[in-house]
C-alpha cells in the first residue's frame, strides 16, 4: 500500500513523499519531484503522430459520431494565408467544463464499448498535425444563447511555454466559426494557419488553390470508405450524412454488395485473446464480380477504389464498424496477386481488442494478433481460390471478346458503342463477312499487344489504356486498328 503527501516550495516546485508499506509491515518513505513536460517542445513533437489530412478529418468525425451527430459538414475555404478548414456537426454539443476537458491532452471521459474514440488525444493531435491554430465552438441546445469557445494556439504556447487554452471573445469569434451553430446545437472545429496543408511560398498562387481543391476530393474519397457503413445506414441507430464543400459523400462499399454477381462467402466468428480474456473477431470473405459481370462500366471503375484493383484486394479491418484498414494487402498472410484481385475480406473487432490489434492514436496502423493469423490462413486461402477461379473465367471471356469490343480488337467506328470490357453482341463486322483481310503492320502491333496482355494477365489494363487512347488520341487508335 502506498500513501502520498504533497508539498509545494516557494519556487513553485512540487515534491511528494510516498510511504510504501510492504506485506511484512515495514514502511519506507520516498521523496519524489513532479516534472511538468515543456509545453512548447512537447506540442511540437505531438504534431508528428502520423496523420495525413484525410485521416485527421476522419478522426474528428469519430468524435462527431460519438456525440450522436447525424450530419457533418466539412468545408475547405481558400483565402491565401487566411485559408481555413472547418468540421461542423449537429451532435449534442459541450458545456464549458466538457469543452475545456476536451481541449486537454489525454482528456478523461468514459468510453462506450463501441466508441470510436480511444486515448483522449484525437481532437488535439489530429488538428495540430495540420494547423497551428485550433478553435472549437460548441452549443448544447438551440434555445441556449451562449456559445462556448476555446482555442489552442501553438504560437501562444511556444511564446509562453505553458499549457494554456485561450478563451476567444468578441471579434475573435469569427462569423465562419459560429455560423453553423446559429440554428441549433452541435460543435464546430476550425483549423487556421494551415502550415502542414498549404506548404507554399506564394499563399495566393493558383497552385495553392488547386492543392486545396484536390485535397477536398481526397477527403471525400477517404470518408466514403472509412464511414461507408454509417453513411449507408448499415449501423443500427447511427445513420450519418457527410458533406464536403456542400457535396454529399456517397458510401463506397468495398464488397459491391449491391451488384447481383457479387459473392459473399459464409462469415465466421473467431476467438482472439485480449487483455480482458477472449474476444470475438468476425471474418466475412467476399469475391467481387469480374469486369464483364458488373452492371455498368462506371460501377466497375468505382469498385476499383482509390488504390485501383490490384492494391485494393486484401483485408478490410473494421473497429466498431469504422474502417481503419481500407484494403491494400493481406497483412503478410499472402502476396498481392493479379489473379486474386477480386478477393476482399472484412475483419471486424471492437475496442476491447485494441491492444491485441496494436491500435495507435491515429488509428492508422493495425497488426494482426498471432492467434488470429493462424485462424485466418485457411479462410484466406479459400477466398483466394474462389477469386482466382472467377478471374480466370472472366479472363477467358474477355479474350474471346477482344476481337469484337470497340476499345480493344476492333477499329474505332466499326463496332457498336458498347463500353470497353463488355462482351460482344455476337454480330459479325463487315470485314469478317468478307473473309480474311491482309494484316497491316499496325494490325500486327495491335495483335501483339493484345496477346502480350493475355500472357501477363493484364487484359483489364490494356482495355483501360485503349479506351483512354480512343478518347484522347482517336487518330492514333485508328492507325493501330482500335
Amino acid at each position: 500500500m502506498k500513501l502520498a503527501t504533497t508539498a509545494v516550495d516557494a519556487g513553485g516546485r512540487t515534491s511528494r513523499e510516498l510511504t510504501d508499506s510492504s506485506m511484512a509491515g515495514k514502511s519506507q518513505k520516498r521523496k519524489v519531484e513532479i516534472v511538468v513536460p515543456s509545453a512548447a517542445r512537447t506540442i511540437r513533437s505531438l504534431r508528428d503522430i502520423g496523420y495525413d489530412l484525410p485521416r485527421a478529418v476522419a478522426d474528428l468525425i469519430d468524435n462527431s459520431i460519438a456525440a450522436g451527430a447525424t450530419q457533418v459538414d466539412v468545408t475547405l475555404r481558400f483565402d491565401g494565408s487566411d485559408s481555413w478548414i472547418r468540421i461542423a456537426d449537429n451532435g449534442e454539443g459541450m458545456d464549458a467544463t466538457t469543452l475545456l476537458e476536451a481541449m486537454r491532452y489525454g482528456s478523461e471521459r468514459d468510453y462506450a464499448a463501441d466508441d470510436l474514440g480511444k486515448f483522449g488525444f484525437g481532437l488535439k493531435t489530429a488538428s495540430t498535425s495540420q494547423c497551428r491554430r485550433l478553435t472549437v465552438a460548441s452549443r448544447r441546445a438551440a434555445q441556449q444563447r451562449r456559445f462556448e469557445v476555446r482555442c489552442l494556439d501553438l504560437a501562444h504556447i511556444e511564446a509562453t511555454n505553458r499549457w494554456e487554452i485561450l478563451v476567444p471573445e468578441g471579434q475573435d469569434r469569427t462569423e465562419h466559426l459560429l455560423e453553423p451553430l446559429q440554428d441549433g446545437r452541435g460543435t464546430v472545429v476550425l483549423w487556421e494557419d494551415l502550415d502542414r496543408v498549404l506548404d507554399y511560398k506564394d499563399p495566393f498562387g493558383n497552385w495553392a488553390k488547386r492543392r486545396l481543391l484536390n485535397l477536398a476530393e481526397e477527403i471525400d474519397e477517404h470518408l466514403a470508405m472509412v464511414f461507408h457503413r454509417f453513411l449507408s445506414g448499415e449501423v443500427k441507430g447511427q445513420k450519418l450524412s457527410i458533406k464536403v464543400n456542400g457535396s454529399k459523400v456517397v458510401a463506397w462499399d468495398p464488397f459491391c454488395r449491391d451488384e447481383p454477381s457479387s459473392t459473399s462467402l459464409p462469415a465466421k466468428d473467431l476467438q482472439v485473446t485480449g487483455n480482458d480474456g477472449l474476444g470475438i473477431v468476425r471474418v466475412h470473405p467476399h469475391v467481387l464480380p469480374q469486369q464483364t459481370e458488373f452492371s455498368s462500366d462506371a460501377a466497375w471503375r468505382r469498385a476499383s477504389g482509390p488504390a485501383k484493383w490490384n492494391r485494393q484486394q486484401g483485408l478490410y479491418i473494421y473497429r466498431a464498424n469504422r474502417l481503419i484498414q481500407p484494403g491494400g494487402g493481406w497483412n503478410r498472410l499472402r502476396t498481392v496477386d493479379e489473379h486474386t484481385k477480386l478477393a476482399r475480406v472484412a475483419v471486424d473487432f471492437y475496442p476491447e481488442l485494441d491492444a491485441s490489434f496494436g491500435i495507435d492514436i491515429a488509428k492508422a496502423f493495425v497488426q494482426l494478433p498471432d492467434d488470429l493469423r493462424e485462424q485466418l490462413e485457411p479462410i484466406i486461402a479459400g477466398v483466394a481460390r474462389e477469386a482466382e477461379r472467377r478471374y480466370r473465367k472472366g479472363g477467358s471471356r474477355r479474350g474471346r471478346a477482344l476481337a469484337t469490343t470497340p476499345a480493344v480488337g476492333a477499329r474505332a467506328g466499326t463496332a457498336s458503342s458498347n463500353t470497353a470490357g463488355t462482351e460482344s453482341s455476337g454480330r459479325e463486322s463487315e470485314p469478317a463477312r468478307r473473309g480474311p483481310q491482309p494484316v497491316s503492320a499496325e494490325g500486327r502491333a495491335r495483335r501483339a499487344m493484345e496477346e502480350a496482355a493475355e500472357v501477363v494477365s493484364e487484359v483489364d489494363a490494356l482495355t483501360r489504356i485503349v479506351s483512354a487512347l480512343v478518347k484522347r488520341n482517336p487518330e492514333v487508335a485508328r492507325d493501330l486498328g482500335w
